[in-house]
């Protein structure tokens, strides 16, 4: 029927025009709730908290009773929207994605945790093994501005200057947030060659230090460190954080088992003061060497001075002070989130010089980008990698790492996961079963409507965890 009057007439007719004022985002939103699966989609993307990149798989699976052959489960895509499965994207990065960062930094924290209080395969006795947190930094490059509590970021009574004119000293007092801090006071004097093959060898250095260790534990007992394992093994788990000046450094969870590792207790001998002191004299004497080239010589990549040793105490201590099993865990799964994006870097490759100049950072990590540029341009340290890792100012090592034996498995926790969601085992003990899958990928990401509405389902889900945890911490008891 036709508008029987003028104005809904001109209505139908300025239709066109009011959609060609739509912003591309909202008509894909008209686009996207019109389409016939759309209420699949939600719950699809419900089902993976939000995740910010999802990857689009299309296949079917099949599990089958091996004795009968009868099909007990099958899943196809074909009936999906789009004939597709989304499944998280499981960037750690909370830069890239918040809800697989979430969950993957929970992992991480029973990762840890179960490697001081036992559990998910690792003997409970481990909670009385000597078990230390250590932090170890870089050293100075140069001096750069600092927030200390309020207190004046560098007094000097005499002023002064660097050899460039530029103040020795700084009298003001900066905050945390204060773009000021991590930048060099004098950027003529900052050793950016030197904070750059710093990181390009802290990998080396870890090693060499894990080596060393066990050597320093050798000795103060006076035993060859060949013989060490007879008698003890070293486990750990390590993670890298990010300063404001835009040097890794490392926190470590390091523990003494057994020979037969976490369920064997170690010597009696093998105490927390002898690890201790291992830790620090280690940590001391050890260094490694770049390769030579002239334009940077031969390089020393030692600790910086700053070493902090904490004993971690049992859940059962209560003094806030105390390094607890739990508070440990949580503060490397807060770091394990976090890349130089949250220094004020970029957590994308750097393609050329060009990409360096108009990277959004300041002009302290935009020196070190271009020193890493620079320098991975030299015959001499191609080996180093370095224009493929200056977005992270050359550090080319993992975020966490642990020994074989310190605990379990970020694949283990996926597959428990993946389990219980769907439902757990489907054959009894004596009934054996066989799966059958074919998968191919058919995409990833969202489109502009779509990324909206999982920005706003992991919001929601993120606000009901923090109820939860209200909830919980007030008493309350709720339905799961």
């Amino acid at each position: 029927m036709f508008p029987i009057s003028d104005k809904a007439r001109r209505s139908v007719l300025d239709e066109p025009e009011r959609l060609r004022l739509l912003s591309s985002t909202e008509r894909d939103l008209i686009r996207l709730v019109h389409e016939p699966g759309y209420s699949r989609w939600l719950e699809q993307i419900t089902s993976i908290g939000g995740c910010a990149h999802p990857i689009y798989l299309a296949g079917h699976t099949t599990t089958h009773d091996v004795a009968t052959g009868e099909v007990l489960r099958h899943y196809d895509t074909s009936g999906e929207p789009g004939g597709r499965m989304p499944v998280r994207c499981r960037n750690r990065r909370e830069t890239r994605c918040e809800p697989c960062s979430y969950l993957h930094a929970g992992d991480t924290f029973h990762l840890v945790r179960a490697g001081l209080l036992g559990g998910k395969g690792v003997a409970e006795g481990v909670q009385r093994h000597p078990r230390l947190f250590v932090t170890l930094t870089a050293p100075s490059f140069g001096a750069v501005h600092g927030a200390f509590d309020g207190a004046v970021c560098r007094p000097r009574r005499d002023g002064g200057v660097c050899e460039h004119g530029r103040p020795a000293g700084c009298g003001q007092r900066h905050t945390e947030n204060d773009p000021a801090v991590g930048q060099p006071l004098c950027r003529d004097c900052y050793d950016y060659a030197g904070h750059v093959l710093w990181h390009a060898s802290a990998g080396k250095l870890w090693n060499r230090y894990c080596h060393m260790l066990r050597r320093h534990l050798a000795t103060a007992v006076g035993i060859t460190q060949t013989r060490l394992r007879e008698h003890l093994t070293l486990s750990f788990a390590k993670v890298a954080e990010y300063q404001k000046r835009g040097a890794v450094h490392f926190h470590a969870v390091v523990r003494l088992d057994g020979p037969d590792g976490p369920s064997s207790p170690p010597p009696l001998w093998a105490t927390t003061d002898l690890l201790s002191d291992a830790v620090r004299s280690a940590a001391d004497q050890i260094e490694v060497h770049t390769p030579y080239s002239p334009a940077t010589g031969e390089r020393v990549i030692k600790w910086g001075k700053q070493l902090d040793v904490h004993a971690i105490r049992s859940d059962a201590f209560t003094e806030s002070s105390a390094m607890t099993d739990s508070a440990v865990a949580a503060y490397v799964a807060k770091y394990v989130s976090k890349s130089v994006g949250d220094s004020g870097g970029i957590d994308y490759r750097i393609q050329d010089v060009d990409s360096i100049r108009l990277a959004p950072v300041n002009a302290h990590l935009r020196a070190l980008m271009a020193t890493s540029w620079r320098l991975g341009g030299l015959p001499e340290l191609e080996g180093l990698n370095l224009r493929a890792w200056a977005h992270t100012l050359g550090y080319r090592g993992h975020v966490l790492t642990k020994s074989r034996q310190y605990s379990t498995t970020y694949g283990e926790l996926r597959a428990v996961r993946a389990d219980y969601q769907g439902g757990g085992a489907l054959a009894l003990e004596d009934r054996e079963t066989v799966t059958e899958s074919a998968w191919r990928y058919v995409g990833s990401g969202h489109s502009p409507a779509e990324a909206d509405i999982a920005y706003g389902i992991a919001e929601d889900l993120a606000n009901l965890r923090k109820l939860r945890k209200e909830m919980i911490a007030e008493g309350w008891r709720y339905a799961a």
